[in-house]
C-alpha cells in the first residue's frame, strides 16, 4: 500500500486503489451533510439509499430485507422505518400481489429533499462522464460492478465473523 511500485500497472492499481478510498469518504461525507441537514442518522442514510437503490431496479425492498442489508434486528427496522415514514422520507405499500407483503418506497417529500440537495453533484458526475466514450463508461462499469461486489463480499465475511453481542437477561 505506501511501497514504492515498481511497473506502470502496479503505480496504477495503487492510484486507483487511492483514489476509491478517497471517493469512499469524500461520498461518505456528502451523504453525512445530507443526513446531518435533515436530521437523519447514517444508519437512516443507509435505509434511505437501499431503498432508493431497490426501487432503481425495479424491486422494491422489504422490511425484511432491508434489515438483512444493514444488519439490523426486526425491532430496529420497525423503528427506523416509523422514524423514516414520520419525516416524510419513505412510505409502506401493500403489495398489490400479496397484501401481507409491505414494500417500501421514497416518499415525494423525501426525494424532493434529496434532489435539491444531491443535483449539483449529479450535474457535476455527468460532465465528468461526458468526457469519456461509451466503450470507456462500459469497463468503468464493469470495473465499478465488480469492485462492489468485492466490497460487499468482504463485508458479509466480517459480519459473519464478529461474535454475536451477548444477550440480555430477561426477567
Amino acid at each position: 500500500m505506501y511501497r514504492r511500485r515498481e511497473t506502470r500497472r502496479a503505480q496504477l492499481v495503487g492510484e486507483i486503489t487511492n483514489n476509491l478510498r478517497r471517493y469512499s469518504v469524500d461520498a461518505q461525507q456528502v451523504g453525512h451533510a445530507f443526513a446531518n441537514l435533515h436530521g437523519l442518522n447514517p444508519t437512516d442514510l443507509q435505509a434511505l439509499i437501499a431503498v432508493m437503490d431497490a426501487e432503481m431496479l425495479g424491486d422494491p425492498i422489504t422490511p425484511g430485507r432491508l434489515g438483512e442489508q444493514l444488519n439490523l434486528s426486526s425491532g430496529s427496522v420497525t423503528a427506523l422505518i416509523d422514524r423514516l415514514e414520520r419525516a416524510g422520507h419513505i412510505r409502506r405499500d401493500r403489495d398489490t400481489a400479496d397484501r401481507r407483503k409491505v414494500l417500501l418506497h421514497y416518499a415525494d417529500q423525501g426525494a424532493a429533499l434529496a434532489m435539491e440537495f444531491f443535483r449539483p453533484l449529479g450535474a457535476r458526475t455527468d460532465t465528468v462522464m461526458d468526457r469519456f466514450s461509451e466503450d470507456e463508461l462500459e469497463v468503468v462499469q464493469r470495473f465499478m460492478t465488480a469492485m462492489s461486489e468485492s466490497i460487499r463480499t468482504h463485508r458479509d465475511s466480517v459480519r459473519a465473523a464478529r461474535p454475536e453481542p451477548p444477550r440480555r437477561p430477561t426477567s
